[in-house]
Protein backbone atom coordinates (compact mmCIF):
# COMPACT_ATOMS: atom_id res chain seq x y z
CA UNK A 1 0.00 0.00 0.00
CA UNK A 2 1.01 3.64 -0.50
CA UNK A 3 1.47 5.98 2.41
CA UNK A 4 -1.03 8.81 2.64
CA UNK A 5 1.01 10.34 5.46
CA UNK A 6 4.55 9.57 6.57
CA UNK A 7 6.53 11.06 9.46
CA UNK A 8 10.31 10.58 9.43
CA UNK A 9 12.08 11.43 12.68
CA UNK A 10 9.73 14.37 13.31
CA UNK A 11 10.30 16.39 16.47
CA UNK A 12 8.78 19.55 17.89
CA UNK A 13 9.72 21.94 20.65
CA UNK A 14 8.15 25.21 21.71
CA UNK A 15 10.72 27.78 22.74
CA UNK A 16 14.44 28.27 22.12
CA UNK A 17 16.96 25.48 21.40
CA UNK A 18 17.41 23.40 24.50
CA UNK A 19 13.75 23.61 25.49
CA UNK A 20 12.09 20.22 26.12
CA UNK A 21 10.80 18.40 23.05
CA UNK A 22 7.03 18.00 22.92
CA UNK A 23 7.37 15.42 20.12
CA UNK A 24 10.56 13.35 20.12
CA UNK A 25 11.71 12.10 16.73
CA UNK A 26 8.71 9.95 15.80
CA UNK A 27 8.31 7.72 12.73
CA UNK A 28 5.03 6.33 11.40
CA UNK A 29 2.96 5.76 8.25
CA UNK A 30 -0.74 6.13 7.56
CA UNK A 31 -1.63 4.03 4.54
CA UNK A 32 -4.00 5.53 1.97
CA UNK A 33 -7.65 4.71 2.60
CA UNK A 34 -7.14 3.81 6.26
CA UNK A 35 -7.93 5.42 9.61
CA UNK A 36 -5.12 5.87 12.15
CA UNK A 37 -5.83 7.08 15.66
CA UNK A 38 -3.33 9.01 17.77
CA UNK A 39 -4.19 7.97 21.31
CA UNK A 40 -2.74 9.02 24.63
CA UNK A 41 -3.21 11.02 27.81
CA UNK A 42 -3.28 14.82 27.90
CA UNK A 43 0.11 16.34 27.11
CA UNK A 44 1.49 13.29 25.27
CA UNK A 45 1.97 15.19 21.97
CA UNK A 46 -0.90 13.76 19.91
CA UNK A 47 -2.58 17.07 19.06
CA UNK A 48 0.76 18.70 18.26
CA UNK A 49 1.44 15.80 15.88
CA UNK A 50 -1.95 16.31 14.20
CA UNK A 51 -1.33 20.05 13.86
CA UNK A 52 2.01 19.35 12.18
CA UNK A 53 0.16 17.17 9.66
CA UNK A 54 -2.19 20.06 9.00
CA UNK A 55 0.62 22.58 8.62
CA UNK A 56 -0.62 24.56 11.63
CA UNK A 57 2.68 23.84 13.42
CA UNK A 58 6.15 23.57 11.89
CA UNK A 59 8.35 20.68 13.00
CA UNK A 60 11.64 21.42 14.72
CA UNK A 61 13.26 18.51 12.90
CA UNK A 62 12.46 15.66 10.53
CA UNK A 63 10.29 15.38 7.42
CA UNK A 64 6.55 15.05 6.73
CA UNK A 65 5.26 13.49 3.50
CA UNK A 66 1.69 13.50 2.18
CA UNK A 67 0.96 11.34 -0.88
CA UNK A 68 4.70 11.01 -1.38
CA UNK A 69 5.33 14.78 -1.46
CA UNK A 70 7.59 16.43 1.11
CA UNK A 71 5.31 19.02 2.74
CA UNK A 72 7.52 19.78 5.76
CA UNK A 73 7.91 23.49 4.92
CA UNK A 74 4.49 24.01 3.28
CA UNK A 75 1.66 25.95 4.94
CA UNK A 76 -1.89 24.69 5.50
CA UNK A 77 -3.20 26.00 2.17
CA UNK A 78 -0.37 24.33 0.25
CA UNK A 79 -1.04 20.77 1.41
CA UNK A 80 -4.26 18.96 0.52
CA UNK A 81 -5.57 18.28 4.02
CA UNK A 82 -8.70 19.32 5.88
CA UNK A 83 -9.31 19.39 9.63
CA UNK A 84 -12.45 18.86 11.71
CA UNK A 85 -11.97 20.75 14.97
CA UNK A 86 -13.28 19.84 18.40
CA UNK A 87 -15.44 22.99 18.51
CA UNK A 88 -16.85 22.43 14.95
CA UNK A 89 -16.20 26.19 14.26
CA UNK A 90 -19.40 26.70 12.25
CA UNK A 91 -20.41 30.23 11.25
CA UNK A 92 -23.57 30.94 13.30
CA UNK A 93 -24.99 33.48 10.81
CA UNK A 94 -24.66 31.14 7.80
CA UNK A 95 -27.07 28.36 6.92
CA UNK A 96 -25.83 24.79 6.54
CA UNK A 97 -25.30 24.98 2.77
CA UNK A 98 -23.19 28.13 3.02
CA UNK A 99 -21.19 26.73 5.93
CA UNK A 100 -20.33 23.63 3.93
CA UNK A 101 -19.51 25.53 0.74
CA UNK A 102 -17.54 28.34 2.38
CA UNK A 103 -14.09 26.89 1.66
CA UNK A 104 -14.94 26.46 -2.02
CA UNK A 105 -16.46 29.93 -2.41
CA UNK A 106 -13.38 31.68 -1.00
CA UNK A 107 -11.21 29.56 -3.32
CA UNK A 108 -12.89 31.03 -6.39
CA UNK A 109 -15.13 28.07 -7.27
CA UNK A 110 -18.28 29.18 -9.10
CA UNK A 111 -21.51 29.61 -7.14
CA UNK A 112 -23.32 26.80 -8.96
CA UNK A 113 -20.40 24.37 -8.58
CA UNK A 114 -20.07 25.26 -4.89
CA UNK A 115 -23.76 24.57 -4.24
CA UNK A 116 -23.63 21.27 -6.17
CA UNK A 117 -20.59 19.98 -4.29
CA UNK A 118 -21.92 21.21 -0.94
CA UNK A 119 -25.17 19.30 -1.47
CA UNK A 120 -23.22 16.16 -2.42
CA UNK A 121 -21.18 16.47 0.78
CA UNK A 122 -24.34 16.90 2.84
CA UNK A 123 -25.83 13.81 1.19
CA UNK A 124 -22.67 11.86 2.10
CA UNK A 125 -23.17 12.67 5.80
CA UNK A 126 -26.94 12.11 5.77
CA UNK A 127 -28.08 15.74 5.92
CA UNK A 128 -29.98 16.09 2.64
CA UNK A 129 -32.70 18.73 3.08
CA UNK A 130 -30.90 20.65 5.84
CA UNK A 131 -29.55 23.31 3.44
CA UNK A 132 -31.33 26.34 4.94
CA UNK A 133 -31.05 25.55 8.64
CA UNK A 134 -28.80 27.58 10.90
CA UNK A 135 -26.28 25.84 13.21
CA UNK A 136 -28.40 26.88 16.22
CA UNK A 137 -31.27 24.81 14.80
CA UNK A 138 -29.19 21.60 14.73
CA UNK A 139 -28.39 19.02 17.37
CA UNK A 140 -24.79 18.44 18.45
CA UNK A 141 -24.55 15.37 16.22
CA UNK A 142 -25.93 17.27 13.23
CA UNK A 143 -23.44 20.09 13.78
CA UNK A 144 -20.67 17.50 13.82
CA UNK A 145 -21.88 16.15 10.48
CA UNK A 146 -21.90 19.65 8.98
CA UNK A 147 -18.29 20.11 10.11
CA UNK A 148 -17.37 16.80 8.44
CA UNK A 149 -19.23 17.76 5.24
CA UNK A 150 -17.40 21.12 5.15
CA UNK A 151 -14.11 19.21 5.20
CA UNK A 152 -15.23 16.58 2.67
CA UNK A 153 -16.32 19.16 0.12
CA UNK A 154 -12.69 20.24 -0.31
CA UNK A 155 -11.82 16.69 -1.44
CA UNK A 156 -8.73 16.47 0.76
CA UNK A 157 -6.02 13.82 0.48
CA UNK A 158 -6.08 13.50 4.25
CA UNK A 159 -8.92 14.27 6.66
CA UNK A 160 -7.90 15.16 10.24
CA UNK A 161 -10.12 14.87 13.33
CA UNK A 162 -9.14 16.55 16.61
CA UNK A 163 -11.18 15.06 19.49
CA UNK A 164 -14.33 15.29 17.31
CA UNK A 165 -16.75 13.65 19.74
CA UNK A 166 -15.72 15.15 23.07
CA UNK A 167 -18.63 17.62 23.13
CA UNK A 168 -21.29 14.92 22.66
CA UNK A 169 -23.08 12.76 25.22
CA UNK A 170 -22.19 9.07 25.54
CA UNK A 171 -25.01 7.69 23.35
CA UNK A 172 -24.41 10.24 20.58
CA UNK A 173 -20.65 9.58 20.71
CA UNK A 174 -21.28 5.93 19.96
CA UNK A 175 -23.53 6.61 16.96
CA UNK A 176 -21.25 9.36 15.57
CA UNK A 177 -18.10 7.26 15.78
CA UNK A 178 -19.94 4.53 13.84
CA UNK A 179 -20.96 7.09 11.22
CA UNK A 180 -17.44 8.48 10.88
CA UNK A 181 -16.02 4.98 10.47
CA UNK A 182 -18.67 3.99 7.92
CA UNK A 183 -18.10 7.21 5.96
CA UNK A 184 -14.32 6.70 5.98
CA UNK A 185 -14.66 3.14 4.68
CA UNK A 186 -17.33 3.95 2.10
CA UNK A 187 -15.39 6.86 0.57
CA UNK A 188 -11.92 5.33 1.05
CA UNK A 189 -10.70 8.35 3.01
CA UNK A 190 -7.26 8.63 4.57
CA UNK A 191 -7.93 9.78 8.13
CA UNK A 192 -5.84 10.76 11.15
CA UNK A 193 -7.94 10.87 14.31
CA UNK A 194 -6.95 12.21 17.74
CA UNK A 195 -8.66 11.04 20.93
CA UNK A 196 -7.89 10.19 24.54
CA UNK A 197 -10.81 7.70 24.66
CA UNK A 198 -9.56 4.10 24.36
CA UNK A 199 -12.98 2.69 23.47
CA UNK A 200 -13.38 5.23 20.69
CA UNK A 201 -9.94 4.36 19.30
CA UNK A 202 -10.64 0.62 19.39
CA UNK A 203 -13.97 1.10 17.60
CA UNK A 204 -12.87 3.24 14.62
CA UNK A 205 -9.23 2.46 13.86
CA UNK A 206 -7.25 0.40 11.37
CA UNK A 207 -4.10 1.43 13.24
CA UNK A 208 -3.55 2.97 16.68
CA UNK A 209 -0.47 4.94 17.70
CA UNK A 210 -0.28 5.10 21.50
CA UNK A 211 1.76 8.15 22.49
CA UNK A 212 3.48 8.78 25.81
CA UNK A 213 5.52 11.89 26.63
CA UNK A 214 6.16 12.81 23.02
CA UNK A 215 7.10 9.33 21.79
CA UNK A 216 5.19 6.44 20.21
CA UNK A 217 4.94 3.79 22.91
CA UNK A 218 3.43 1.21 20.54
CA UNK A 219 1.76 1.09 17.12
CA UNK A 220 -0.50 -1.63 15.79
CA UNK A 221 -4.04 -2.78 15.12
CA UNK A 222 -6.66 -2.37 17.87
CA UNK A 223 -6.40 -6.10 18.60
CA UNK A 224 -2.59 -5.90 18.83
CA UNK A 225 -2.70 -3.02 21.29
CA UNK A 226 -5.38 -4.56 23.50
CA UNK A 227 -4.25 -8.18 23.51
CA UNK A 228 -0.49 -7.83 23.00
CA UNK A 229 0.78 -4.69 24.73
CA UNK A 230 4.57 -4.44 24.87
CA UNK A 231 4.95 -2.20 27.91
CA UNK A 232 3.42 -1.53 31.30
CA UNK A 233 2.21 1.87 30.07
CA UNK A 234 0.32 0.48 27.05
CA UNK A 235 -1.09 -2.44 29.04
CA UNK A 236 -2.50 -0.05 31.64
CA UNK A 237 -3.68 2.58 29.18
CA UNK A 238 -5.44 0.33 26.65
CA UNK A 239 -8.52 -0.62 28.61
CA UNK A 240 -8.60 -1.90 32.16
CA UNK A 241 -5.85 -4.26 33.33
CA UNK A 242 -4.28 -5.22 36.64
CA UNK A 243 -0.51 -5.58 36.75
CA UNK A 244 1.14 -8.33 38.81
CA UNK A 245 4.83 -8.94 39.55
CA UNK A 246 6.00 -12.33 38.28
CA UNK A 247 9.17 -14.34 37.61
CA UNK A 248 10.30 -16.06 34.44
CA UNK A 249 12.49 -19.17 34.63
CA UNK A 250 15.20 -20.35 32.25
CA UNK A 251 12.64 -22.29 30.18
CA UNK A 252 10.67 -19.10 29.59
CA UNK A 253 7.78 -20.13 31.85
CA UNK A 254 6.28 -17.21 33.77
CA UNK A 255 5.22 -18.07 37.31
CA UNK A 256 2.44 -16.00 38.84
CA UNK A 257 1.77 -17.50 42.25
CA UNK A 258 0.52 -21.05 41.58
CA UNK A 259 -0.25 -20.19 37.94
CA UNK A 260 2.06 -20.76 34.98
CA UNK A 261 1.94 -19.14 31.55
CA UNK A 262 4.31 -19.00 28.59
CA UNK A 263 6.43 -15.91 28.09
CA UNK A 264 5.48 -13.55 25.27
CA UNK A 265 8.89 -13.48 23.60
CA UNK A 266 12.32 -12.19 24.60
CA UNK A 267 12.27 -9.89 27.60
CA UNK A 268 15.21 -8.61 29.65
CA UNK A 269 15.78 -10.15 33.09
CA UNK A 270 13.85 -12.63 35.21
CA UNK A 271 11.48 -10.10 36.75
CA UNK A 272 8.45 -9.44 34.53
CA UNK A 273 4.95 -8.10 34.93
CA UNK A 274 1.74 -9.80 33.88
CA UNK A 275 -1.12 -7.57 32.71
CA UNK A 276 -4.49 -9.29 33.12
CA UNK A 277 -7.79 -7.95 31.77
CA UNK A 278 -10.88 -8.34 34.00
CA UNK A 279 -12.51 -10.68 31.49
CA UNK A 280 -9.46 -12.99 31.29
CA UNK A 281 -10.08 -14.70 34.63
CA UNK A 282 -11.99 -17.99 34.70
CA UNK A 283 -13.99 -18.18 37.93
CA UNK A 284 -15.03 -21.54 39.41
CA UNK A 285 -16.78 -22.59 42.60
CA UNK A 286 -14.68 -25.78 42.95
CA UNK A 287 -10.98 -26.37 42.30
CA UNK A 288 -10.35 -27.99 38.90
CA UNK A 289 -8.97 -31.50 39.54
CA UNK A 290 -5.26 -31.86 38.80
CA UNK A 291 -4.85 -28.34 37.42
CA UNK A 292 -3.07 -25.33 38.98
CA UNK A 293 -5.43 -22.62 40.18
CA UNK A 294 -5.45 -19.56 42.40
CA UNK A 295 -7.66 -19.60 45.48
CA UNK A 296 -9.44 -16.33 46.27
CA UNK A 297 -12.25 -14.95 48.42
CA UNK A 298 -15.05 -12.78 47.07
CA UNK A 299 -15.07 -9.36 48.69
CA UNK A 300 -17.98 -7.78 46.79
CA UNK A 301 -20.18 -8.25 43.73
CA UNK A 302 -22.12 -5.89 41.50
CA UNK A 303 -24.80 -6.96 39.01
CA UNK A 304 -24.66 -4.93 35.77
CA UNK A 305 -27.36 -6.69 33.76
CA UNK A 306 -25.07 -8.28 31.18
CA UNK A 307 -22.30 -9.26 33.60
CA UNK A 308 -21.13 -9.37 37.19
CA UNK A 309 -18.28 -7.23 38.47
CA UNK A 310 -16.54 -9.16 41.23
CA UNK A 311 -13.83 -7.98 43.61
CA UNK A 312 -11.67 -10.66 45.21
CA UNK A 313 -8.76 -11.00 47.62
CA UNK A 314 -5.97 -13.48 46.85
CA UNK A 315 -2.32 -14.19 47.58
CA UNK A 316 -1.52 -12.00 44.56
CA UNK A 317 -3.47 -9.10 46.07
CA UNK A 318 -6.82 -7.60 45.05
CA UNK A 319 -8.31 -8.93 41.81
CA UNK A 320 -11.09 -7.43 39.72
CA UNK A 321 -13.16 -9.69 37.46
CA UNK A 322 -15.91 -9.16 34.91
CA UNK A 323 -17.87 -12.40 34.54
CA UNK A 324 -20.56 -13.08 31.97
CA UNK A 325 -21.80 -16.08 33.98
CA UNK A 326 -25.17 -14.86 35.24
CA UNK A 327 -26.38 -18.29 36.29
CA UNK A 328 -24.14 -18.59 39.37
CA UNK A 329 -25.08 -16.70 42.51
CA UNK A 330 -21.66 -15.45 43.65
CA UNK A 331 -21.71 -14.23 47.25
CA UNK A 332 -19.30 -12.08 49.32
CA UNK A 333 -17.15 -14.28 51.59
CA UNK A 334 -17.33 -17.24 49.21
CA UNK A 335 -14.11 -19.13 48.41
CA UNK A 336 -13.55 -19.51 44.67
CA UNK A 337 -10.82 -20.76 42.32
CA UNK A 338 -9.28 -18.85 39.44
CA UNK A 339 -7.53 -19.82 36.24
CA UNK A 340 -6.53 -17.72 33.23
CA UNK A 341 -7.96 -17.89 29.73
CA UNK A 342 -5.91 -17.63 26.56
CA UNK A 343 -6.85 -14.02 25.81
CA UNK A 344 -6.44 -10.84 27.79
CA UNK A 345 -3.15 -11.90 29.43
CA UNK A 346 0.12 -10.19 28.49
CA UNK A 347 3.67 -10.55 29.79
CA UNK A 348 5.70 -7.32 29.67
CA UNK A 349 9.09 -6.21 30.93
CA UNK A 350 9.21 -5.59 34.66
Amino acid sequence: MNAGVEFRQVSKRYGPPGSPLVVKGIDFRIEKGTLTTLLGPSGCGKTTTLRMMAGLESPTGGQIFIDGQDVTTLGPSERNVSMVFQSYALFPHMDVLHNVGYGLSVSGVSRDETRRRAREALQAVGLTGFDERLPSELSGGQQQRVAVARSLVLEPSVLLFDEPLSNLDARLRRSMREEIRALQQRLGLTVAYVTHDQGEALAVSDQILVMDQGSIAQAGTPQDLYERPTSVFVAGFMGEALLFDARRDEAGIVRLGPLELPSAGPLPGEAVKVAIRPEAWLLQADPPPGEPCLQAHIRKTAYLGSAFEIGLDSELGPIFIVSGDLTTDWQPGQTVYLQLGRRGVSVVAG
